[in-house]
């Protein structure tokens, strides 16, 4: 697909489908984008177009995120919640000058800015912030670790980072990185080397459901 110049690329770059339930346009929203839009502080004019560089790349990553995590995570626990998906180079630059949640861009190549390979591995990667209605109407019983500790039995993910809100970060690259982080407590939950790294955590789950796949 060729660079997004005009409104009728973006809208078919919107339908391009991803996966079984999930299209490019569950991706695109962007708070920061929708909001900050307008005219800066100076009056100058100020556009964030939370649009791909790289479509074809941006595909392909958003492809394997959706078809190896999302999917398998939605047909288990039922429907899931897009918070964050794909975010352009100018809309999480913006974000991260103004405090706004945006890590760098330099640290979310391969992350949250899709079709840019991360500076570390030279891979391809794409991150989304969900929320899973299921998990998060247990969560004044039942710690965050649980969700955390069944994807990592379960799923071929590369990061995860969970959010005091209920939501959190996951992430899919080529060669996973398989860390777990928090903003809470633990901050780092487990990663290769760590002695809870490797072997079964069903105890740490009691009650999750078997993994389902897409029908």
């Amino acid at each position: 697909m060729n660079a997004i110049t005009s409104y009728d690329k973006l809208d078919k770059l919107g339908r391009v489908r991803l996966s079984q339930n999930f299209y490019m346009r569950d991706f695109l929203y962007s708070e920061i984008a929708a909001w900050h839009s307008g005219t800066d502080s100076d009056g100058m004019p100020l556009q964030l177009r939370n649009v791909p560089d790289h479509p074809d790349l941006a595909i392909e990553a958003g492809e394997q995120l959706c078809n190896l995590l999302l999917e398998p995570l939605q047909a288990t626990f039922g429907r899931i919640n897009i918070r964050s998906g794909y975010r352009s180079p100018a809309v999480n630059a913006f974000g991260n000058s103004k405090g706004l949640n945006c890590g760098s861009n330099e640290s979310n190549f391969g992350a949250h800015i899709w079709g840019y390979r991360d500076v570390v591995n030279n891979e391809l990667g794409a991150m989304a912030c969900i929320i899973i209605p299921w998990q998060h109407d247990r969560l004044s019983d039942h710690p965050w670790t649980e969700m955390a500790w069944w994807i990592h039995d379960h799923l071929p993910y590369s990061t995860l980072q969970f959010f005091a809100s209920g939501a959190f970060n996951i992430g899919w690259q080529k060669t996973p990185q398989r860390v777990i982080r928090s903003t809470g407590v633990p901050q780092k939950l487990t990663a290769p080397g760590m002695t809870n790294h490797d072997g079964s955590h069903a105890s740490e789950y009691p009650g999750y459901p078997e993994l389902k796949r897409a029908a």
